[in-house]
């Protein structure tokens, strides 16, 4: 049986460091800064840049997306995206 979306979301926490969740909920800002150093996309750690900008960053160095267009990010991660990030951060 193939993992729940919040396997997969508390799966990517604990594989950059962060804590995992009780509940179900989106990633945080920081936690996306987080997966962003992880997988190799430069942002400013001084100012945050939006959750779409840093999910389209994210997707675009695994691989998923062509570019870091942050209009393609607009949603938190699908499910499918989820464990693309998942399985990039195994392999490193």
């Amino acid at each position: 049986m193939s993992p729940t979306v919040d396997e997969l979301r508390n799966e990517i926490r604990e594989a950059v460091g962060r804590y995992e969740r009780p509940v179900s909920t989106a990633f945080t800002k920081e936690a996306l800064a987080a997966i962003c150093e992880a997988v190799g996309y430069d942002i400013d750690t001084d100012r945050l840049p939006s959750k779409p900008q840093m999910r389209a960053g994210i997707l675009w160095k695994i691989g998923e997306r062509d570019d870091d267009d942050p209009a393609d990010a607009e949603q938190p991660f699908r499910k499918d995206e989820l464990e693309a990030i998942a399985t990039a951060l195994s392999d490193e």
